[in-house]
Protein backbone atom coordinates (compact mmCIF):
# COMPACT_ATOMS: atom_id res chain seq x y z
CA UNK A 1 0.00 0.00 0.00
CA UNK A 2 1.37 3.68 -1.11
CA UNK A 3 0.58 6.82 0.15
CA UNK A 4 -0.63 8.97 -2.87
CA UNK A 5 1.71 11.83 -0.78
CA UNK A 6 4.72 10.30 -2.27
CA UNK A 7 3.17 9.12 -5.50
CA UNK A 8 4.06 6.00 -4.87
CA UNK A 9 17.74 -23.25 0.81
CA UNK A 10 18.19 -24.73 4.22
CA UNK A 11 15.86 -25.56 6.96
CA UNK A 12 16.79 -24.75 10.18
CA UNK A 13 15.77 -26.94 12.60
CA UNK A 14 15.36 -25.52 16.25
CA UNK A 15 15.80 -27.94 19.53
CA UNK A 16 12.35 -29.22 20.90
CA UNK A 17 10.89 -26.71 22.62
CA UNK A 18 8.11 -27.92 25.50
CA UNK A 19 7.49 -31.28 23.77
CA UNK A 20 7.40 -29.57 20.41
CA UNK A 21 9.13 -32.20 17.38
CA UNK A 22 12.21 -30.65 16.84
CA UNK A 23 11.40 -31.60 12.74
CA UNK A 24 8.03 -29.42 12.94
CA UNK A 25 8.44 -27.03 10.16
CA UNK A 26 8.99 -30.05 7.96
CA UNK A 27 6.18 -31.65 9.50
CA UNK A 28 3.65 -28.77 8.67
CA UNK A 29 5.27 -27.94 5.26
CA UNK A 30 4.34 -31.48 4.40
CA UNK A 31 0.61 -30.64 5.68
CA UNK A 32 0.78 -27.63 3.88
CA UNK A 33 1.21 -29.18 0.81
CA UNK A 34 -1.29 -31.61 0.64
CA UNK A 35 -3.78 -28.45 1.78
CA UNK A 36 -2.75 -26.77 -1.40
CA UNK A 37 -3.10 -29.59 -3.79
CA UNK A 38 -6.42 -30.43 -2.58
CA UNK A 39 -7.70 -26.54 -2.26
CA UNK A 40 -6.36 -26.52 -6.38
CA UNK A 41 -9.16 -28.80 -6.85
CA UNK A 42 -12.08 -25.99 -5.53
CA UNK A 43 -13.33 -23.74 -6.84
CA UNK A 44 -14.42 -20.18 -4.42
CA UNK A 45 -15.19 -17.19 -4.46
CA UNK A 46 -13.18 -14.00 -2.74
CA UNK A 47 -14.65 -10.61 -1.25
CA UNK A 48 -11.90 -8.06 -0.37
CA UNK A 49 -12.37 -4.80 1.36
CA UNK A 50 -9.57 -2.20 1.99
CA UNK A 51 -10.61 0.69 4.35
CA UNK A 52 -8.70 3.72 5.29
CA UNK A 53 -9.56 5.53 8.17
CA UNK A 54 -9.88 9.20 9.09
CA UNK A 55 -8.17 10.89 11.88
CA UNK A 56 -11.19 10.60 13.96
CA UNK A 57 -11.54 6.76 13.67
CA UNK A 58 -14.54 7.48 10.55
CA UNK A 59 -14.28 5.86 7.14
CA UNK A 60 -12.20 8.16 4.66
CA UNK A 61 -11.99 5.96 1.48
CA UNK A 62 -12.45 2.13 0.58
CA UNK A 63 -11.92 -0.55 -1.84
CA UNK A 64 -13.90 -3.30 -2.65
CA UNK A 65 -13.74 -6.17 -5.07
CA UNK A 66 -15.38 -9.50 -5.67
CA UNK A 67 -13.58 -12.19 -7.61
CA UNK A 68 -14.76 -16.03 -8.45
CA UNK A 69 -11.45 -18.31 -8.64
CA UNK A 70 -11.41 -21.40 -10.84
CA UNK A 71 -8.29 -23.64 -11.69
CA UNK A 72 -7.19 -25.26 -14.59
CA UNK A 73 -6.64 -28.69 -14.65
CA UNK A 74 -2.70 -28.61 -14.08
CA UNK A 75 -3.90 -26.15 -11.17
CA UNK A 76 -3.16 -22.84 -12.56
CA UNK A 77 -5.09 -20.05 -11.14
CA UNK A 78 -7.98 -18.01 -12.90
CA UNK A 79 -10.07 -15.47 -11.61
CA UNK A 80 -12.36 -13.09 -12.81
CA UNK A 81 -14.59 -10.66 -11.33
CA UNK A 82 -18.03 -10.98 -10.31
CA UNK A 83 -19.08 -7.43 -9.81
CA UNK A 84 -16.57 -4.34 -11.12
CA UNK A 85 -14.57 -3.34 -8.12
CA UNK A 86 -15.41 -0.50 -6.53
CA UNK A 87 -12.73 2.59 -5.74
CA UNK A 88 -13.03 5.15 -3.19
CA UNK A 89 -9.91 5.53 -1.64
CA UNK A 90 -8.56 9.23 -0.71
CA UNK A 91 -4.63 8.70 0.66
CA UNK A 92 -4.04 4.98 -0.23
CA UNK A 93 -2.88 4.07 -3.27
CA UNK A 94 -3.16 -0.10 -4.14
CA UNK A 95 -0.28 -1.01 -5.85
CA UNK A 96 0.33 -4.33 -7.60
CA UNK A 97 2.42 -5.45 -4.44
CA UNK A 98 -0.98 -5.64 -2.42
CA UNK A 99 -2.70 -7.45 -4.94
CA UNK A 100 0.11 -9.63 -4.99
CA UNK A 101 -0.51 -10.27 -1.53
CA UNK A 102 -4.33 -10.77 -1.55
CA UNK A 103 -3.59 -13.08 -3.85
CA UNK A 104 -0.77 -15.35 -2.32
CA UNK A 105 0.55 -13.63 1.12
CA UNK A 106 -2.60 -13.30 3.04
CA UNK A 107 -3.83 -17.03 2.37
CA UNK A 108 -0.11 -18.26 2.53
CA UNK A 109 0.19 -21.69 2.37
CA UNK A 110 3.90 -22.98 3.71
CA UNK A 111 4.65 -26.08 1.62
CA UNK A 112 8.12 -28.13 1.14
CA UNK A 113 8.43 -25.55 -2.02
CA UNK A 114 8.87 -22.71 0.47
CA UNK A 115 10.99 -24.60 3.02
CA UNK A 116 14.40 -23.40 1.48
CA UNK A 117 13.28 -19.98 1.89
CA UNK A 118 12.62 -19.50 5.02
CA UNK A 119 13.97 -20.05 9.24
CA UNK A 120 11.46 -21.43 11.81
CA UNK A 121 11.90 -21.38 15.26
CA UNK A 122 9.78 -23.09 18.01
CA UNK A 123 7.66 -20.82 20.47
CA UNK A 124 6.12 -22.83 22.67
CA UNK A 125 1.94 -23.88 22.64
CA UNK A 126 -1.40 -21.99 23.28
CA UNK A 127 -5.12 -23.06 22.65
CA UNK A 128 -6.83 -21.04 19.57
CA UNK A 129 -10.28 -21.26 19.07
CA UNK A 130 -10.39 -24.73 20.97
CA UNK A 131 -7.54 -26.14 19.52
CA UNK A 132 -4.07 -27.30 21.11
CA UNK A 133 -1.90 -25.21 19.09
CA UNK A 134 2.22 -25.64 18.73
CA UNK A 135 3.64 -21.80 18.23
CA UNK A 136 5.87 -21.80 15.15
CA UNK A 137 7.90 -18.52 14.45
CA UNK A 138 8.14 -18.48 10.45
CA UNK A 139 10.69 -15.80 8.99
CA UNK A 140 12.06 -15.61 5.46
CA UNK A 141 16.18 -16.36 5.21
CA UNK A 142 16.77 -13.08 2.97
CA UNK A 143 14.77 -11.48 0.85
CA UNK A 144 15.17 -9.55 -2.75
CA UNK A 145 13.46 -7.09 -4.71
CA UNK A 146 10.62 -8.11 -6.53
CA UNK A 147 10.06 -11.17 -3.82
CA UNK A 148 6.65 -11.07 -1.72
CA UNK A 149 7.23 -13.41 1.37
CA UNK A 150 5.36 -14.12 4.75
CA UNK A 151 7.08 -13.36 8.04
CA UNK A 152 4.83 -14.37 11.10
CA UNK A 153 3.93 -17.00 13.55
CA UNK A 154 2.11 -20.18 12.65
CA UNK A 155 -0.70 -21.82 14.96
CA UNK A 156 -0.43 -25.48 14.81
CA UNK A 157 -2.63 -27.83 15.74
CA UNK A 158 -0.50 -30.57 17.59
CA UNK A 159 -2.91 -34.05 16.55
CA UNK A 160 -2.46 -33.48 12.69
CA UNK A 161 0.38 -30.23 12.08
CA UNK A 162 -2.33 -28.57 10.04
CA UNK A 163 -2.38 -24.84 10.11
CA UNK A 164 -5.10 -23.12 12.48
CA UNK A 165 -4.24 -19.35 11.91
CA UNK A 166 -1.18 -17.25 10.76
CA UNK A 167 -0.73 -13.85 11.95
CA UNK A 168 2.07 -11.54 10.20
CA UNK A 169 3.19 -9.35 7.30
CA UNK A 170 4.18 -9.73 3.98
CA UNK A 171 7.91 -8.25 3.28
CA UNK A 172 9.63 -6.82 2.48
CA UNK A 173 8.32 -3.11 2.76
CA UNK A 174 9.37 -1.42 0.03
CA UNK A 175 11.00 2.43 0.42
CA UNK A 176 12.69 4.40 -2.11
CA UNK A 177 13.25 8.27 -2.99
CA UNK A 178 10.20 8.75 -4.61
CA UNK A 179 7.44 6.52 -2.91
CA UNK A 180 6.67 4.26 0.25
CA UNK A 181 4.80 0.99 -0.21
CA UNK A 182 4.03 0.08 3.33
CA UNK A 183 2.21 -3.31 3.97
CA UNK A 184 -0.34 -4.22 7.27
CA UNK A 185 -0.14 -6.91 9.48
CA UNK A 186 -3.11 -9.03 9.73
CA UNK A 187 -4.19 -12.39 10.93
CA UNK A 188 -6.06 -15.80 8.79
CA UNK A 189 -8.64 -18.02 9.82
CA UNK A 190 -8.71 -21.59 8.41
CA UNK A 191 -11.62 -23.80 8.83
CA UNK A 192 -12.10 -27.40 7.65
CA UNK A 193 -12.77 -28.61 4.23
CA UNK A 194 -12.82 -31.71 3.00
CA UNK A 195 -10.32 -33.11 5.53
CA UNK A 196 -7.86 -29.75 4.66
CA UNK A 197 -7.81 -26.65 6.84
CA UNK A 198 -8.14 -23.85 4.38
CA UNK A 199 -8.05 -20.03 4.65
CA UNK A 200 -11.54 -18.72 5.31
CA UNK A 201 -11.00 -14.99 6.71
CA UNK A 202 -8.32 -12.63 6.87
CA UNK A 203 -8.41 -9.38 9.42
CA UNK A 204 -5.77 -6.54 9.07
CA UNK A 205 -6.46 -3.16 11.09
CA UNK A 206 -3.09 -1.73 11.68
CA UNK A 207 -1.26 1.93 11.00
CA UNK A 208 1.47 2.58 8.23
CA UNK A 209 3.92 4.71 9.35
CA UNK A 210 4.09 6.77 5.96
CA UNK A 211 6.24 9.91 6.35
CA UNK A 212 3.49 12.14 5.16
CA UNK A 213 1.69 11.22 8.49
CA UNK A 214 0.09 7.39 9.73
CA UNK A 215 -2.27 6.15 8.14
CA UNK A 216 -4.60 3.48 9.67
CA UNK A 217 -5.90 1.20 7.42
CA UNK A 218 -8.66 -1.86 7.97
CA UNK A 219 -8.43 -5.03 5.55
CA UNK A 220 -11.10 -7.87 5.37
CA UNK A 221 -10.60 -11.16 3.09
CA UNK A 222 -13.67 -13.74 2.82
CA UNK A 223 -12.57 -17.18 0.99
CA UNK A 224 -16.63 -17.99 0.45
CA UNK A 225 -18.12 -21.08 -0.52
CA UNK A 226 -15.56 -23.76 -1.55
CA UNK A 227 -16.26 -26.39 -4.07
CA UNK A 228 -14.69 -29.01 -5.09
CA UNK A 229 -15.12 -29.42 -8.96
CA UNK A 230 -15.34 -33.06 -10.73
CA UNK A 231 -12.52 -34.05 -13.87
CA UNK A 232 -15.95 -34.00 -15.89
CA UNK A 233 -16.83 -31.06 -15.36
CA UNK A 234 -17.27 -28.28 -17.95
CA UNK A 235 -15.22 -24.72 -16.53
CA UNK A 236 -15.06 -21.83 -19.22
CA UNK A 237 -11.33 -19.80 -18.21
CA UNK A 238 -10.78 -16.46 -19.02
CA UNK A 239 -8.04 -13.78 -18.39
CA UNK A 240 -6.94 -12.53 -15.25
CA UNK A 241 -9.78 -9.89 -14.56
CA UNK A 242 -7.56 -6.33 -15.02
CA UNK A 243 -7.64 -3.65 -12.02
Amino acid sequence: MASTAFGIGLLIVAPALFGQPANLAKLVAEREKSAREARGQYTYRQEVLVEEMSSRGGRAGFYKETREIVFSANGERTERFLVKPFLALVRLRLTDEDFRDIRDVQPFLFTTDELWQYETKPRGDEVSDGVDCWLLQVRPRQTHQGQRLFDGMFWVDKRDHSVVKTEGVAVPQMFSKREENLFPRFTTFRETVDGHRFPIHTHSDDTLPFSSGPLRTRMTIKYLDYRRFAASSTVTFGEEPKR
